[in-house]
């Protein structure tokens, strides 16, 4: 079987240097708020090139804390609207929905999966605060036209980067184009952690303060309590991992974009819908290498018989899900066609070049 994702090899790939790291926080009693949490986030503002990294629990809280607060801070309030793609994964909706705010689906660009610049402007009203880009599968979405609109309309643009470490636009990486972004470091992330993990990056000072006491139970000093806040930290031992993966996610990353473009170039089958290559290859950290097809059962019956375990991501939009049962009614023809078609092939760093060629050879005999 050629796995998905061979999480197992992937740490074990890093096994001597997070032992070290595990023993070491253990031996040190220090489990939460310390110094490797503390090392984490200066190396990871640092590789992101932005003003502050904030450690908490997990992806959604990222976004969830982004979002409350602007809230907290008088610049969002509860019924505003939020521009999002309408084929993201729920999470970028559930953050929006946590904090009393309005998710407003904008549909993708096909080839991208991205969210469709050319459609927000339509979907602005007198209560749009922001814009939430998902950059989907590891492709960065930005342009200069998008902030020239978001400031033009006094729009935030927060970044949902839970999928997309790594990858840079105009030589600026991800994390530190819009005001504030969200990361995720569950374990099957390009940089993932042993158990949920997250982070936010941002430039505002203010903005910094407020989410790492909102983080903290609402607290800046112990047992001071200035806002209703959560419990979301990021620990130590996770924190000790991450920072020793880290140091390889370039060239984690740089591995996933051959295999891509090995998938790309020689994957030939008219059944078969390849994702398109950026013309700037650092552009795309391929989190998941995701084609399509509309005979998406049959592949998948045959990719697992030959051998090959897939996923979809996602079956269903989530205007479509229950927890959205008021935007079931909704219609949105590219993003029920991607999620009606798509399919993600095995893709991570540590692939022999064997199980590359073997996926390609079963797909173009499909």
């Amino acid at each position: 079987m050629i796995k998905f994702l061979d999480i197992q090899k992937v740490n074990l790939s890093y096994q001597q240097e997070i032992e070290e790291r595990l023993l070491s926080t253990f031996r040190s009693g220090w489990y939460l708020l310390g110094n490797e949490v503390k090392n984490f986030e200066e190396n990871l503002k640092n590789y992101i090139g932005t003003k502050h990294a904030i450690g908490v629990a997990n992806g959604l809280d990222a976004l969830r804390l982004i979002f409350r607060a602007y809230i907290e801070l008088g610049i969002m309030q509860k019924g505003d609207e939020i521009l999002v793609p309408a084929n993201t994964y729920i999470a970028s909706l559930l953050a929006l929905s946590d904090n009393g705010l309005i998710p407003v689906l904008v549909e993708p660009n096909l080839e991208t999966y991205n969210i469709d610049i050319t459609k927000i402007e339509s979907k602005v009203t007198g209560r749009t605060k922001g814009i939430l880009i998902v950059h989907l599968y590891g492709r960065v979405i930005f342009s200069e036209d998008l902030v020239r609109f978001a400031k033009q309309k006094n729009l935030l643009i927060i970044e949902d980067n839970a999928q997309a470490i790594g990858a840079t636009w105009n030589k600026i990486k991800s994390g530190n184009l819009g005001d504030a972004a969200g990361f995720s470091f569950y374990p099957g992330k390009n940089l993932g952690a042993l158990g949920d993990a997250g982070a936010v990056t941002c430039k505002d000072d203010e903005l910094a303060v407020t989410i790492r006491a909102l983080a903290n139970y609402g607290s800046k000093e112990k047992y001071v309590n200035i806002f209703q806040g959560l419990n979301s930290r990021l620990d130590e031992i996770q924190a000790s991992v991450l920072d020793v993966k880290l140091k390889y996610i370039d060239s984690d990353n740089e591995r996933r974009r051959i295999i891509a473009e090995k998938y790309v170039s020689d994957i030939n089958n008219a059944k078969i819908i390849l994702p398109s290559l950026p013309k700037n290859r650092e552009e795309h950290v391929w989190h998941l290498f995701v084609v399509r097809t509309q005979d998406r059962n049959n592949l998948q019956k045959y990719l697992r018989e030959n051998g090959v375990e897939i996923i979809i991501h996602y079956p269903i939009p989530p205007h479509k899900q229950n927890a959205y049962s008021s935007m079931n009614s909704m219609i949105f023809p590219i993003t029920e066609q991607i999620h009606e078609e798509v399919l993600s092939l095995p893709l991570s760093p540590v692939m022999s070049d064997e199980e590359v060629t073997s996926v390609i050879d079963i797909l173009n005999s499909y």
